[in-house]
């Protein structure tokens, strides 16, 4: 899919892909694999398979992302509790060189970072050049969590803070500010793919008991996390508005199936792999007197080797 504008490539296509016009529907959204993915991968064992495959595919590209060193990668990453964020994550970037690629993980901002503007402290962590840069959570917090909770208005030390009738303006405000933000950086060369992990509230709770009813899983349960369930609907809505706003070409938002793990592993790894695949990454080619050069060198050191072998 060419796409218009800041961008010069193709994004992935994908029946995952967010619609740019506005018309995404949470309701209609699939929380698990098509009918058919059963037969179109007999076993996890070959998902699995063909993941390793997918990954070695992103690191030989990342190898050459690094080396031509004109384009960034940043991967956001947004889902409800247990949804399998840091599990994606791992297995999307494992075999990648830990030089070439960065994770941040943004939780409640701090002191220094409520004395700046919202999207600041995800701006310095933006991935270099070369390099693909991870966001577990995001500035999608700010229109998201927070506004489930605008209480969280209070302390952000903004200097007109809306009333709860106008709230839906401040919003409208962050999603241009997020769109604006996102434009600038892809003009200037990062290229942004965003992961909505998208689980059932049914498939939630059975992870929920299992981080329970397991001991090597129970400092993964937070009793926090199970108030959230109770603003279910708020968290879908805020999602849905929160997508529909700011699923454009240079930013596309891909709601990914996430009720069964491997599969949403493997559909966010082939994104990712496509993506990369479509900037036509190639090693640089020296010029002309630079490769003279090293046909000197080589001389200089096979002679070398010669006489250290006479």
């Amino acid at each position: 899919m060419m796409q218009p504008g800041a961008i010069d490539h193709e994004i992935p296509d994908s029946p995952y892909l967010v619609p740019f016009d506005g018309s995404f529907s949470v309701a209609s959204a699939a929380t698990a694999p098509p009918p058919d993915a059963a037969t179109e991968q007999e076993s996890k064992a070959e998902v699995r398979e063909e993941l390793r495959a997918v990954v070695d595919d992103i690191a030989d590209l990342q190898r050459r992302l690094y080396a031509t060193d004109h384009h960034a990668i940043l991967l956001v990453f947004q889902a409800m509790d247990a949804a399998g964020k840091d599990s994606t994550i791992r297995a999307v970037t494992t075999g990648v060189n830990p030089a070439g690629f960065q994770v941040y993980s943004f939780k409640a901002p701090s002191k220094n970072e409520l004395d700046h503007d919202f999207l600041w402290r995800t701006a310095r962590r933006l991935p270099e050049r070369g390099r693909i840069g991870v966001f577990n959570r995001s500035y999608y917090e700010e229109v998201l969590v927070v506004r489930v909770h605008p209480g969280f208005l209070a302390g952000q030390r903004l200097p007109r803070l809306p009333r709860l009738p106008d709230l839906p303006g401040l919003w409208e405000e962050r999603y241009a500010s997020i769109r604006d933000h996102e434009l600038h950086i892809a003009r200037n060369g990062t290229v942004v793919l965003k992961f909505w992990l998208n689980v059932s509230q049914e498939e939630q709770a059975r992870r929920f008991l299992r981080r329970i009813d397991r001991p090597d899983k129970n400092w993964k349960f937070n009793s926090g996390d199970m108030a959230e369930r109770e603003h279910w609907d708020a968290y879908m809505e805020a999602y849905e508005d929160a997508l529909n706003a700011t699923s454009r070409h240079h930013a596309p938002w891909y709601a990914i199936p996430a009720d069964d793990k491997p599969f949403m592993r493997l559909t966010v790894a082939r994104i990712v792999r496509d993506q990369l695949a479509a900037l036509n990454l190639k090693y640089p080619r020296l010029p002309e007197d630079e490769r003279a050069q090293l046909e000197l060198h080589r001389a200089m050191l096979e002679a070398q080797l010669g006489e250290a072998e006479a």
